[in-house]
C-alpha cells in the first residue's frame, strides 16, 4: 500500500472554512471518481501560533493507482481552485511512502 501525504496551511480565521471545503467539496469529488485502488483518506489538523496546518493522507493499493488520479506526474498536488481560495500556502508536490506495517491497540 502507498500513503500519499500532502500539507496545506491556512490562517486561523480560514481554518474552519478550509475544512468545510475539504470535507464537503474536495474529498467527495475525489471519491466520486471511483479510482481503482483508492482505499481511504485521513485529515489531520494542527494549530500553530500564526497559522493552521492540515495534513491529508490518502491510501492507495499501488503507485499506478495514484497516477490514475494525478496523471503521469504522480507527485503533483491536487488543489482545486475552491481550496486555493482559503489556503495561505500548500505543498506543490505530494510525498509517497510505502506502508510497511500498521498497528492498532
Amino acid at each position: 500500500m502507498i500513503a500519499r501525504i500532502w500539507h496545506g496551511w491556512t490562517t486561523p480565521e480560514d481554518a474552519d472554512a478550509y475544512y468545510q471545503v475539504l470535507t464537503l467539496k474536495v474529498i467527495p469529488g475525489i471519491e466520486a471518481k471511483s479510482i481503482k485502488g483508492y482505499r481511504k483518506m485521513e485529515v489531520l489538523r494542527r494549530e500553530l501560533s500564526d497559522e493552521t496546518e492540515f495534513t491529508v493522507i490518502m491510501y492507495f493499493d499501488a503507485l499506478e493507482n495514484i497516477t490514475a488520479f494525478t496523471g503521469e506526474d504522480s507527485e503533483v498536488a491536487h488543489v482545486p481552485e475552491i481550496a486555493q481560495k482559503v489556503l495561505k500556502r500548500w505543498d506543490k508536490r505530494a510525498l509517497h511512502y510505502e506502508v510497511i506495517d500498521s498497528f492498532s491497540y
